[in-house]
Protein backbone atom coordinates (compact mmCIF):
# COMPACT_ATOMS: atom_id res chain seq x y z
CA UNK A 1 0.00 0.00 0.00
CA UNK A 2 3.05 2.82 0.58
CA UNK A 3 3.77 2.48 -3.00
CA UNK A 4 0.71 4.32 -3.99
CA UNK A 5 2.09 6.69 -1.55
CA UNK A 6 5.12 6.86 -3.19
CA UNK A 7 4.05 7.56 -6.61
CA UNK A 8 1.19 10.08 -5.57
CA UNK A 9 3.88 12.20 -3.91
CA UNK A 10 6.43 11.91 -6.74
CA UNK A 11 3.77 12.67 -9.31
CA UNK A 12 2.29 15.57 -7.47
CA UNK A 13 5.22 17.33 -6.62
CA UNK A 14 6.75 16.52 -10.23
CA UNK A 15 3.83 19.01 -11.72
CA UNK A 16 4.49 21.60 -8.61
CA UNK A 17 7.64 22.32 -9.38
CA UNK A 18 7.03 22.28 -13.38
CA UNK A 19 4.22 24.15 -13.21
CA UNK A 20 3.74 25.68 -9.43
CA UNK A 21 0.25 24.07 -9.05
CA UNK A 22 -1.65 20.50 -9.52
CA UNK A 23 -0.05 18.70 -6.81
CA UNK A 24 -2.78 18.80 -4.10
CA UNK A 25 -5.19 17.65 -7.19
CA UNK A 26 -2.56 14.87 -8.10
CA UNK A 27 -2.18 13.63 -4.50
CA UNK A 28 -5.95 13.51 -4.11
CA UNK A 29 -6.72 12.35 -7.15
CA UNK A 30 -4.27 9.09 -7.08
CA UNK A 31 -4.89 8.46 -3.36
CA UNK A 32 -8.84 8.86 -3.21
CA UNK A 33 -9.69 5.51 -4.97
CA UNK A 34 -8.34 4.04 -1.64
CA UNK A 35 -7.71 6.45 1.14
CA UNK A 36 -10.48 8.58 3.20
CA UNK A 37 -9.91 12.30 2.32
CA UNK A 38 -9.22 13.44 5.92
CA UNK A 39 -6.46 11.19 5.76
CA UNK A 40 -4.88 12.60 2.67
CA UNK A 41 -5.24 16.99 3.35
CA UNK A 42 -3.04 16.67 6.25
CA UNK A 43 -0.04 14.59 4.57
CA UNK A 44 -0.12 16.82 1.39
CA UNK A 45 -0.12 19.84 3.54
CA UNK A 46 2.68 19.34 5.29
CA UNK A 47 4.59 17.78 2.40
CA UNK A 48 3.60 20.68 0.53
CA UNK A 49 4.34 23.80 2.70
CA UNK A 50 8.30 23.75 2.24
CA UNK A 51 7.82 23.09 -1.47
CA UNK A 52 5.60 26.90 -1.43
CA UNK A 53 8.66 28.44 0.44
CA UNK A 54 11.14 26.90 -2.38
CA UNK A 55 9.38 28.39 -5.08
CA UNK A 56 8.16 31.31 -3.60
CA UNK A 57 12.04 32.31 -2.63
CA UNK A 58 13.17 30.99 -6.37
CA UNK A 59 10.98 33.81 -8.04
CA UNK A 60 10.66 36.55 -5.33
CA UNK A 61 11.74 39.09 -7.84
CA UNK A 62 8.23 38.56 -9.18
CA UNK A 63 6.02 38.95 -6.42
CA UNK A 64 3.42 41.54 -6.62
CA UNK A 65 1.03 42.34 -3.59
CA UNK A 66 -1.74 43.86 -5.61
CA UNK A 67 -2.36 40.08 -6.89
CA UNK A 68 -1.50 38.37 -4.02
CA UNK A 69 -2.95 40.60 -0.56
CA UNK A 70 -6.35 40.60 -1.52
CA UNK A 71 -6.42 36.39 -2.66
CA UNK A 72 -5.13 35.65 0.94
CA UNK A 73 -7.39 37.93 2.98
CA UNK A 74 -10.08 36.13 1.04
CA UNK A 75 -8.29 32.75 1.38
CA UNK A 76 -8.30 32.94 5.02
CA UNK A 77 -12.20 33.41 5.15
CA UNK A 78 -13.23 30.37 3.21
CA UNK A 79 -10.41 28.33 4.98
CA UNK A 80 -12.05 28.26 8.64
CA UNK A 81 -15.66 26.98 7.42
CA UNK A 82 -13.90 24.45 5.03
CA UNK A 83 -11.17 22.93 7.61
CA UNK A 84 -14.56 22.36 10.09
CA UNK A 85 -16.69 20.93 7.12
CA UNK A 86 -13.78 18.40 6.76
CA UNK A 87 -13.99 17.04 9.90
CA UNK A 88 -17.89 16.56 9.72
CA UNK A 89 -19.05 16.04 5.99
CA UNK A 90 -19.49 12.38 4.44
CA UNK A 91 -16.14 11.95 2.33
CA UNK A 92 -17.71 10.49 -0.39
CA UNK A 93 -19.92 13.56 -0.98
CA UNK A 94 -17.07 15.63 -0.64
CA UNK A 95 -14.74 13.65 -3.31
CA UNK A 96 -18.11 14.39 -5.88
CA UNK A 97 -18.49 17.58 -4.84
CA UNK A 98 -14.69 18.56 -5.41
CA UNK A 99 -14.26 16.36 -8.52
CA UNK A 100 -17.51 18.87 -10.35
CA UNK A 101 -15.63 21.96 -9.00
CA UNK A 102 -12.25 20.93 -10.42
CA UNK A 103 -13.71 19.52 -14.22
CA UNK A 104 -15.99 22.98 -15.05
CA UNK A 105 -12.71 25.33 -13.90
CA UNK A 106 -10.39 22.83 -15.52
CA UNK A 107 -12.71 23.48 -18.59
CA UNK A 108 -12.84 27.22 -18.43
CA UNK A 109 -8.79 26.81 -17.73
CA UNK A 110 -8.21 24.71 -21.13
CA UNK A 111 -10.31 27.19 -23.34
CA UNK A 112 -8.34 29.95 -21.49
CA UNK A 113 -5.02 27.99 -22.78
CA UNK A 114 -6.19 27.33 -26.48
CA UNK A 115 -7.84 30.76 -27.30
CA UNK A 116 -6.69 34.48 -27.25
CA UNK A 117 -9.11 36.07 -26.14
CA UNK A 118 -8.59 37.61 -22.39
CA UNK A 119 -10.99 37.81 -20.14
CA UNK A 120 -11.29 41.56 -18.54
CA UNK A 121 -10.84 41.26 -14.77
CA UNK A 122 -13.74 41.76 -12.64
CA UNK A 123 -13.68 42.42 -8.71
CA UNK A 124 -16.62 40.84 -8.00
CA UNK A 125 -15.65 37.19 -9.88
CA UNK A 126 -12.49 37.63 -7.68
CA UNK A 127 -13.99 37.55 -4.59
CA UNK A 128 -16.59 34.64 -5.32
CA UNK A 129 -13.18 32.79 -6.35
CA UNK A 130 -11.60 33.81 -3.27
CA UNK A 131 -14.31 32.55 -1.03
CA UNK A 132 -15.06 29.66 -2.85
CA UNK A 133 -10.84 28.62 -3.42
CA UNK A 134 -10.80 29.80 0.47
CA UNK A 135 -13.64 26.75 1.12
CA UNK A 136 -12.16 23.96 -0.93
CA UNK A 137 -8.51 25.15 0.49
CA UNK A 138 -10.13 24.37 3.50
CA UNK A 139 -11.51 20.75 2.37
CA UNK A 140 -8.67 19.40 0.55
CA UNK A 141 -6.03 22.62 0.19
CA UNK A 142 -6.82 22.69 -3.68
CA UNK A 143 -5.44 25.69 -5.52
CA UNK A 144 -6.73 24.93 -9.39
CA UNK A 145 -9.62 27.64 -8.47
CA UNK A 146 -6.58 30.28 -7.60
CA UNK A 147 -5.10 29.01 -10.29
CA UNK A 148 -7.61 30.21 -12.68
CA UNK A 149 -7.95 33.50 -11.24
CA UNK A 150 -3.85 34.00 -10.75
CA UNK A 151 -3.13 33.04 -14.65
CA UNK A 152 -5.49 36.08 -15.46
CA UNK A 153 -3.80 38.75 -14.00
CA UNK A 154 0.10 37.40 -14.54
CA UNK A 155 1.93 37.27 -17.87
CA UNK A 156 5.12 34.80 -17.36
CA UNK A 157 5.07 31.20 -15.47
CA UNK A 158 7.56 32.90 -12.95
CA UNK A 159 5.20 35.54 -12.20
CA UNK A 160 2.70 32.94 -11.70
CA UNK A 161 4.61 30.80 -9.23
CA UNK A 162 5.86 33.36 -7.38
CA UNK A 163 2.52 34.63 -6.13
CA UNK A 164 0.92 31.32 -5.93
CA UNK A 165 3.17 29.99 -3.47
CA UNK A 166 3.15 33.13 -1.39
CA UNK A 167 -0.88 32.96 -1.27
CA UNK A 168 0.21 29.07 -0.39
CA UNK A 169 2.13 29.58 2.30
CA UNK A 170 -0.08 31.83 3.95
CA UNK A 171 -2.69 29.05 3.99
CA UNK A 172 -0.61 26.23 4.41
CA UNK A 173 0.32 28.06 8.28
CA UNK A 174 -3.32 28.65 8.76
CA UNK A 175 -4.30 25.51 7.85
CA UNK A 176 -2.00 23.10 9.67
CA UNK A 177 -3.20 25.52 12.96
CA UNK A 178 -6.57 25.16 12.36
CA UNK A 179 -6.38 21.20 11.57
CA UNK A 180 -4.36 21.12 14.07
CA UNK A 181 -6.84 22.08 16.85
CA UNK A 182 -9.56 20.47 15.19
CA UNK A 183 -7.56 17.19 15.22
CA UNK A 184 -7.15 16.09 11.80
CA UNK A 185 -3.28 16.11 11.96
CA UNK A 186 -2.21 13.21 13.82
CA UNK A 187 0.76 11.31 14.92
CA UNK A 188 -0.18 8.66 12.39
CA UNK A 189 0.11 11.67 9.62
CA UNK A 190 2.94 13.06 10.91
CA UNK A 191 5.18 9.65 10.17
CA UNK A 192 4.03 9.16 7.16
CA UNK A 193 4.96 12.60 6.00
CA UNK A 194 8.18 12.06 7.03
CA UNK A 195 8.69 8.81 5.44
CA UNK A 196 7.77 10.99 1.99
CA UNK A 197 9.25 13.64 2.51
CA UNK A 198 12.72 12.78 0.38
CA UNK A 199 10.13 11.38 -2.14
CA UNK A 200 8.70 14.84 -2.38
CA UNK A 201 11.78 16.15 -3.03
CA UNK A 202 12.87 14.33 -5.75
CA UNK A 203 9.75 14.96 -7.36
CA UNK A 204 10.33 18.57 -6.92
CA UNK A 205 13.15 19.71 -7.84
CA UNK A 206 12.88 17.24 -10.70
CA UNK A 207 9.63 19.52 -12.38
CA UNK A 208 11.53 22.52 -11.48
CA UNK A 209 14.53 21.59 -13.89
CA UNK A 210 12.52 20.14 -16.31
CA UNK A 211 10.15 23.60 -16.40
CA UNK A 212 13.43 25.20 -17.62
CA UNK A 213 13.69 23.02 -20.76
CA UNK A 214 10.00 22.28 -21.25
CA UNK A 215 7.98 24.19 -23.22
CA UNK A 216 5.22 25.51 -20.45
CA UNK A 217 2.28 26.45 -22.10
CA UNK A 218 2.44 23.08 -23.73
CA UNK A 219 2.80 21.67 -20.18
CA UNK A 220 0.22 23.34 -18.88
CA UNK A 221 -2.11 22.63 -21.10
CA UNK A 222 -0.78 18.88 -20.91
CA UNK A 223 -1.53 18.95 -16.99
CA UNK A 224 -4.58 20.80 -17.08
CA UNK A 225 -6.06 17.53 -19.51
CA UNK A 226 -4.87 14.93 -17.37
CA UNK A 227 -6.39 16.81 -13.86
CA UNK A 228 -9.75 16.63 -15.64
CA UNK A 229 -9.45 13.07 -17.15
CA UNK A 230 -8.24 11.76 -13.51
CA UNK A 231 -10.97 13.62 -11.89
CA UNK A 232 -14.00 12.35 -14.05
CA UNK A 233 -12.71 8.67 -12.93
CA UNK A 234 -13.62 9.97 -9.41
CA UNK A 235 -16.18 11.10 -9.43
CA UNK A 236 -17.75 8.24 -11.75
CA UNK A 237 -16.51 5.87 -9.15
CA UNK A 238 -17.64 7.85 -6.21
CA UNK A 239 -21.98 8.11 -7.52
Amino acid sequence: MFWIWILATLSAFFLKGLCGFANTMVFDSILGFAVNNVNISPIELILGFPTNIILAWQNRKKLDYKVWVPIVILILMGSIPGALLLKEVNAKGLKIFFGIMVVLVGIEMLLREISSFKMKDNKYLMAIVGILAGLMCGLFGVGILLAAYVSRVTDTTDEFKANMSLVFIVENIFRIISYSLVGIITLESLKMTACLFPFMLVGLFSGIYSSRILDDKLVKKIVILLLIISVIVLVIKNI
